[in-house]
Order: structure tokens, then sequence, then C-alpha cells
């Protein structure tokens, strides 16, 4: 069994300097850098205003950045041999497509926001230990490692107010400039994150709490299991399924779904919007029921929990995929207390509740039944609940 390992902070702070001083011959003014994370569970519930459970992953996104005597802006990645450069005037939406989008879309909404002043010129190099399409948030990753390297290059102090509008640029960024119509739960944990624990986020008052996660005190581990079938947020299933449920919404007479209730759920006669809508009423039980269940220990309750998440997301959301299905049924089978996608779906991760002492046993029975499924082989890692965004 491998593991896809984040490496240390330094070690990827130091390489993507490195990379930085080869690509543009001086050192980088900053590094920054932000997690991906893993959404315990409250899947397609942010932008229905609902709950939802994420940790921040080990796995991280790094920006070098430094300033240019222009007005260039020039964006280069470890992952990627094509470089992008452009004017002031090619930073907003409907002037960059594909992954520059999200870094430049950063600098604009950051600009608008009034956080900081038109900018002048800037090199940024970037690198990932996030999986990209994996459903793990490698582009809010992306976009808050670059927002906190700009803001800490311009001296404007991170605290609490500045982080949040941090989030909300980030999310502006994705959703103006590189079209996914995200709902902002993976900035802010990017932004907010704690170590060690979850933060319970709610989308209808925004307000977080932090839920301690004592998961080695209890012999436990978090496996995210990578099916490396790709997705992309701008491919229309996403934005399908955020129309059904503001369709939905709108035929209840309710401004979004986290007011509805089973019975008003039922009520709709469309069977498409009705399995929607019964997703995100459930689900936001679920995340209520999972944080009530590991406050208590009730480790096994929150295994099943997760178990019931998947079946929701599979059968009502239809997100899940042959890949993800069988990811979830094999860890189960070989010890896992439980297991459900996570993410936007239509590819991407699994996420399973595992004893420690099984770990490698759970790991290596996914690998090799998903393999011997005629799938392709799956990539493992391991989400050490991690902290925020910051400089390096």
């Amino acid at each position: 069994m491998q593991l896809l390992e984040p490496s240390t902070p330094r070690e990827r702070c130091d390489r993507v300097a490195g990379a930085f001083a080869a690509a543009l011959g001086r050192d980088p003014d900053r590094v920054a850098m932000a997690p991906g994370r893993v959404n315990l569970i409250g899947e397609h519930t942010d932008y229905n205003a609902g709950l939802c459970l994420p940790v921040a992953l080990p796995h991280a996104t790094y920006a070098a950045l430094g300033r240019r005597d222009d007005d260039r802006v020039t964006v280069r990645s470890a992952q990627v041999a094509d470089a992008w450069e452009g004017g002031p005037d090619e930073l907003g939406p409907g002037r960059v497509a594909g992954w520059p989008a999200y870094v430049v879309g950063v600098l604009w909404a950051l600009a608008e926001d009034g956080l900081v002043p038109a900018l002048s010129g800037l090199d940024v190099v970037v690198d990932s230990t996030v999986p990209v399409g994996a459903g793990l948030s490698s582009s809010a990753a992306l976009e808050c490692a670059v927002a906190v390297g700009v803001l800490e290059l311009l001296g404007v102090p991170l605290d609490a107010e500045v982080r949040e509008r941090v989030v909300r640029a980030c999310v502006r960024a994705e959703t103006e400039v590189a079209g996914a119509p995200t709902g902002g739960l993976d900035q802010t944990i990017s932004v907010f994150a704690e170590e060690q624990a979850a933060l319970l986020l709610d989308f209808d008052d925004h307000s977080r709490r932090t839920v301690p996660l004592p998961l080695a005190e209890h012999d436990l581990a978090l496996l995210v299991i990578d099916s490396t079938v790709r997705h992309a947020l701008v491919d229309g299933g996403y934005a399908a399924r955020r129309a059904d449920c503001e369709q939905a919404a709108a035929l209840l007479g309710l401004s979004s779904l986290r007011h509805a209730d089973l019975a008003a759920v039922g009520s709709l006669t469309d069977d498409r919007l009705r399995r929607r809508a019964r997703h995100v009423v459930t689900e936001i039980a679920r995340v209520e029921s999972t944080v009530a269940a590991v406050g208590s220990g009730d480790w096994e309750g929150v295994g099943r929990l997760f178990s019931e998440s998947h079946a929701s997301l599979r059968d009502d959301y239809e997100v899940s995929c042959a890949e993800l299905d069988e990811a979830v049924r094999l860890a189960e089978e070989a010890g896992a207390l439980g297991a459900r996608m996570t993410g936007g779906g239509f590819g991407g991760s699994a996420v399973a509740l595992v004893p420690a002492g099984r770990f490698e046993v759970v790991a290596e029975t996914v690998v090799r039944g998903v393999t011997a499924a005629g799938h392709a082989t799956p990539r493992l890692l391991r989400a050490d609940p991690s902290g925020p965004a910051r400089r390096c």
C-alpha cells in the first residue's frame, strides 16, 4: 500500500520557493500555503443554506509570489507546463480560462473587495499535493494560498474579519471568474481550519463552530480514497443539481431547502425534484446527528451516518459513480465503520472512518478490489485534520 504523502510544509515551501527562483532568477517575496479539505458529511448542502462538517487535509497548495517592476502578471505551476501572462485588464470575469483563472480571479476579487489596491505586476508560482479533480478542493486551496500570499506581501494582517473577506473574495474568484458555481464550504474550511478538529458550518446564518475530532485518542483514522475518476465543477452536473434544488425550494414557497421538512418534500410531484430535496433535508439532519455522535463518542453511529449519506447521494442525488460505490462497499466489508463519497461527485473521492489497527487492511482491500473490478487503481490519502491557510 502506498499513500499519497503531503510532505512537510517546510519541504514544500522550500520547493516552491526554489521553483520560483529557477523560473524567474530571483527569490520570492512571500510564500503561503492553504490546505485542501475532505468533507466528512453534509454534501450539496452549502448552497442550500444547510450544514456541512469538513476538515482540512495535511495536503496543501503552496504559492510563491514576487513583485514585478511592470504591471504584468505571470502564473506558473509545478504541475502544468504552460505559463500564463497578462495585464491588469485581463484579470476579471470572461478574460481567462483554465486553471490560471483561479489565480488571477483572486487578484481581481481582492481588488474588487477593496482588501488590496489595484495590483501592480506580480509573479506567482504554485505547487500542490492536493489531487486535482478528486473532490478534495484543490481549487479553493489554490485560491486561498494566493490570497493569503498577496495579503502577506502587502502587509495586511490576517485577522478574523480579513479572513472572512478572503473567503468571500475566493468564492467570487471561483464563481465569477473560473465559472464554477460553488457554495463557499471549501474556502471557509481552508481559511478557518483547526488542527484535530472539524468545523460545523451553517450556511443559513453563516456561523461556524469547532467540533473537536479526537480520532487518535479513539484509535481511529480517516482514509481518503481518490477514485482517479476526474470531474470538473464547470461540466454542468453540479449546476444542474443546484438548479433542481432552487426549483424545488421555489415550488415549496421557500427561500432555500434549509427550511423544508420531509412532509413538504413529499408533496413535490416531480420525482427528480422530490429526490433531490429529500437528499438535502435528510443530509442536513445527518450532519446534526454526526456532531452529536462525535460529542458522545458514538463512533459506530458516525459510521452508520456516513453510510446513509452515501446511499442518499447515490440514489436520490445521483452524483456517485461505480468506482466510488465499489470503494465504499469494499471499505465497509474490510472493517471501516462507515464510508461515503465526498465532494461534488461524478467521480472524485470517498472517505472512510477506519479503526487505526485496520487502516492498512482496509486500504489494501479497497485497492485490490477496485482494481479487480476493472476500474483504475485508486490513490489513498490519510486525512489527519490540519490547520488553516497561512504564511510559510
